[in-house]
């Protein structure tokens, strides 16, 4: 493959095990970019659960929201929102069946009061394997009132008196739903999203915008959010462990972040 290449990581249970990130990894990235490869995140996390401490091997954008925002050396390619019906037919879903809701969006997660509380209640001590996890997650929760008018690219449950494909289906084909990567929480626990969104949405703004192709690409993941994004790359290294599609359409199968495995699969595609 051509020289540089364009780099997408998955966060959580790739680049990172439970929200920490090895130095092995960071080092990677570091390699990797002085190598001349572009490298971003791209993760289902909304943007402002990226935090500082995740980006400070230094990247050169993020894809967020799982594929609905694209951010490359510090431009907004992509930021898409749930259309204003769509949104009010989905928290009006949501509610119907008492579901547990965080409202995503590219500068906060929204709560409400329940939402804090249920938060507040599963978030785990310090010393707890999911510390840098939920410790993302409360920084970028912001408490309000109503999710009334809010532009948001997904929701989070954290439980429901339903499943949440069973909500999803409710409200119509503009959604979809899938399970949570954030593990710990409760009975219908799951994702929320607009169904013609993936990680390679994003992606290909990114690719477009540097006049490359998928063949340029190198991506990395393990979970369910990851296949469109594995299936389009190049060339893509799946997590050991992972999900049975994303290994399918793996080249190379790599150990996960707590055996700081990203190294391994830099070495193995080229990039370091």
């Amino acid at each position: 493959m051509p020289s540089p290449r364009l780099v997408f990581l998955d966060i959580d249970g790739t680049y990172a095990f439970h929200g920490a990130v090895p130095p092995e990894h960071v080092d990677a990235v570091r390699a990797a970019r002085s190598n001349g490869h572009r490298v971003l995140l791209c993760t289902g996390r909304p943007r402002a659960t990226v935090s500082d401490r995740l980006l400070a091997a230094g990247f050169d954008g993020v894809v967020a929201g799982a594929g609905a925002y694209a951010e490359l050396d510090g431009e907004v390619l992509r930021d898409e929102t749930f259309p204003a019906d769509v949104a009010a037919k989905s928290i009006a879903a949501l509610d119907r069946h008492h579901a547990v809701s965080l409202v995503e969006a590219t500068e906060a997660m929204y709560v409400r009061t329940e939402g804090r509380e249920a938060m507040d209640s599963r978030a785990p001590g310090s010393g707890s394997s999911q510390e840098e996890v939920w410790r993302d997650l409360l920084a970028g929760r912001r408490v309000v009132e109503t999710f009334d008018g809010l532009a948001f690219c997904k929701v989070v449950t954290l439980s429901a008196d339903v499943p949440l494909s069973e909500i999803a289906a409710e409200i119509g084909p503009e959604v979809a739903a899938v399970d949570t990567s954030i593990r710990d929480l409760g009975r219908g626990a799951g994702e929320l999203y607009l169904a013609h969104i993936t990680k390679e949405v994003g992606m290909r703004a990114v690719v477009d915008r540097l006049g490359l192709t998928a063949a340029d690409v190198v991506a990395a993941g393990d979970g369910p959010n990851d296949i469109e994004m594995i299936r389009y790359a190049g060339t893509a290294i799946g997590i050991e462990g992972g999900h049975s599609d994303v290994l399918a359409n793996a080249d190379v199968v790599v150990p996960g972040p707590d055996h700081a495995g990203l190294v391994q699969g830099f070495e193995r595609v080229g990039l370091i």
